[in-house]
């Protein structure tokens, strides 16, 4: 009786609830990973509870699913929600998700996926996604929340790269360089399809102090040729553009899907820098050492070791501070970079000669 009430009190102090936070949530906490094998042990989210998130992103390749038959998919599932660890995370954090490729049912795959719209129904029923939401109505998991008061909102917006993407293009056999993609500038191909594009454009519309964009692919890197926003140049513009023409401010991006962690920025001419915070995996990194790829948008780097991100908001300063994490195994911080909110509103900042 007494660990019950221990426990009790540990969850209510930390503002852990079953559900989804409440629109006047004040968020200072959010954690976030990708590429979780279900067939294998998954140790980290012991430290993810450790950092007492107010709300979890998982933003893709949740499960490695890769299948058109549904029973498996949904079997994979069954596999993920019985490991302890996430099964713990699931009853005490609030869990938003989208997908990637391998939850998705098709490795680097897109809109040829025949079975889409039958795994769309399988995600959804996973996480819980109730029968009148417009998710269920949507061809793709997209979705948005805001919470905080104003002057403390925070924006969630979670991608899909997957439904509507049109197909790469192949390096040519003999091409130098790494990677099975090249960027293609054929116009009309599109990583959100039009509906998306439209909703996100309102999205960004309304009124937040930040905004986090959760895309299962990387945003800003554009150097390997693996999968990434530079593959689909004029989508990467188009995005970068959305930006620009709803001046929407506090902009960063959450991405996964690389079997390694870093941060990235650019200056994509919105008015402030541009960061992209990549966390994955949560338990297939690779466990060796290897050498670093090519990334000229390289701020922070952990190239090996499973990991998860973490965002911290110090609402209390009057120049608010947003801190951008990676975390290994141990819980230790690997990468971290303190941005000032004005920095992401546009306010230029002399240095001194």
């Amino acid at each position: 009786m007494l660990l019950v009430l221990v426990l009790g009190t540990l969850v209510a102090g930390w503002g852990w609830s079953r559900r989804e936070p409440a629109p006047s949530t004040r968020l200072t906490r959010i954690a976030f990973g990708s590429c979780a094998t279900q067939d294998d042990p998954q140790p980290i989210w012991s430290q993810i509870l450790a950092t007492r998130p107010q709300l979890f992103l998982f933003i893709g390749d949740n499960i490695y699913g890769d299948t058109e038959d549904m029973e498996e998919m949904r079997d994979k599932y069954r596999q993920l929600a019985e490991i302890p660890g996430f099964a713990r995370l699931r009853r005490l954090v609030p869990i938003l998700a989208t997908w990637d490729d391998h939850d998705y049912g098709l490795n680097d795959g897109g809109a040829e996926f025949a079975q889409r719209d039958a795994s769309q129904k399988e995600f959804l029923d996973f996480w819980g996604v109730p029968a009148g939401s417009p998710r269920r109505k949507r061809a793709g998991v997209y979705d948005s929340a805001i919470y905080g008061p104003a002057g403390n909102r925070v924006q969630i917006i979670l991608l899909d790269t997957r439904y509507h993407r049109s197909t790469l293009k192949r390096r040519p056999e003999g091409m130098p360089g790494v990677g099975r993609y090249v960027p293609d500038d054929t116009p009309g191909k599109t990583m959100l399809g039009e509906e998306q594009w439209q909703w996100l454009e309102a999205q960004l519309r309304l009124p937040a102090e930040v905004r986090f964009i959760a895309s299962s692919i990387q945003v800003v890197a554009e150097d390997h040729g693996w999968e990434k926003w530079m593959n689909l140049p004029r989508e990467r513009e188009r995005l970068y553009g959305l930006i620009r023409t709803t001046d929407a401010r506090g902009v960063l991006f959450l991405s996964g899907d690389r079997h390694l962690a870093e941060l990235s920025m650019m200056d994509g001419e919105v008015g402030y820098p541009l960061y992209d915070l990549t966390a994955s995996g949560l338990n297939n990194a690779s466990h060796v050492w290897r050498p670093y790829e090519l990334n000229r948008h390289r701020v922070g780097t952990m190239n090996w070791g499973d990991n998860f991100g973490l965002v911290t908001i110090d609402w209390r300063l009057a120049d608010p501070v947003i801190s951008l994490q990676i975390r290994d195994l141990q819980g230790e911080i690997n990468i971290q970079r303190k941005i000032r909110l004005s920095t992401l509103k546009g306010r230029q900042v002399r240095g001194e000669g």
